[in-house]
């Protein structure tokens, strides 16, 4: 009997353990577009779940065209995927051309209020487009039992979602350090003058960067809503205020940092909710970003930031 209670406890543990992994790693691929807008031009860009919210909306349309159109499998999640990614990207990149780019040298205040602006505006212009009520999401990864830990089996959806957050964190870390682009966007982050006059196109590094944070958007929002299975227009500035702690929580500026912190506040929330209450989810993780930053102003694995004089 004794043994018997102790292996539910060690199952249940394991459960919120690859839920709070899920949780983390999704908000991990939305600070991900944090960390890296902040590192390139120290800009907080709060209609970045939106981007989130919309890849999703748009990963729904193609799978139902698809559908009824007879297609089925995962060339639906692929498609829908793929067209998500490229039509986020889109709006990421007109997004920093229209509300950003022509504050760049505004004070600092008004880029954020801008951001906060078209925060807002994308809201409602998806709930005018679609609806206000939560909408069905199709399963697109297959529901299927493909790895044991512990006696608990880890879903397709769940597996999919943590070796995707792996292989963007390590494709990305690659990118910046070992391309020309990535060396373009690290030259930019350290000193725009410095970059133009070595021959940096500086617009287009943001522009690349808006790109690259809005297609991790995309994909986010696209493997959340299959295994959710509904989304609403809401749900961006949800997952939006959540990544945001999660990069302040890692370190923003950092691609590591995001990861971690996405993980870490994806595990607190999960522990939070099975042990404690679901009431208090939201509570714990914020008490957790307030006592690390006490700690360590800079984050988990944040660097301080010498002022340039």
């Amino acid at each position: 009997m004794l043994s018997e209670t102790f292996s539910e406890t060690v199952l249940y543990f394991v459960e919120l353990f690859i839920g709070g992994l899920t949780r983390g790693s999704i908000y991990a691929l939305i600070a991900l577009g944090y960390t890296m807008v902040y590192g390139i031009i120290e800009l907080i860009n709060f209609a970045h779940g939106e981007i989130y919210m919309i890849g999703a909306f748009i990963a729904l349309i193609v799978s139902g065209i698809m559908t009824m159109l007879g297609y089925a499998g995962l060339s639906v999640f692929f498609t829908a995927m793929l067209v998500a990614v490229l039509y986020s990207s889109a709006y990421g990149y007109t997004l920093e051309k229209i509300a950003y780019k022509p504050l760049r040298n505004a004070p600092r205040l008004s880029p954020l209020i801008s951001a906060i602006g078209m925060s807002i505006f994308l809201q409602n212009y998806v709930m005018l487009a679609q609806t206000s009520d939560f909408m069905p999401f199709p399963p697109l990864i297959p529901d299927f039992e493909c790895l044991s830990l512990i006696d608990y089996m880890i879903g397709g959806p769940e597996l999919v979602i943590l070796i995707t957050t792996v292989v963007v964190m390590v494709s990305l870390s690659i990118l910046i350090k070992f391309t020309r682009i990535g060396k373009a966007m690290r030259a930019t982050a350290q000193d725009k003058t410095m970059a133009m006059l070595v021959g940096v196109d500086i617009n287009r590094m943001i522009s690349i960067t808006f790109i690259i944070g809005s297609a991790l958007a995309a994909i986010a929002g696209v493997l959340i809503a299959s295994h959710v299975g509904q989304i609403n227009f809401f749900i961006g500035f949800i997952a939006g205020i959540k990544a945001f702690t999660a990069a302040v929580l890692g370190g923003i500026g950092s691609i590591a940092g995001a990861v971690l912190g996405g993980l870490v506040l994806g595990l607190t929330e999960s522990f939070a909710t099975g042990y404690v209450s679901s009431d208090y989810e939201d509570v714990f993780a914020f008490a957790l970003l307030v006592l690390i930053l006490i700690v360590r102003p800079s984050g988990l694995i944040g660097r301080k930031i010498s002022q340039k004089v």
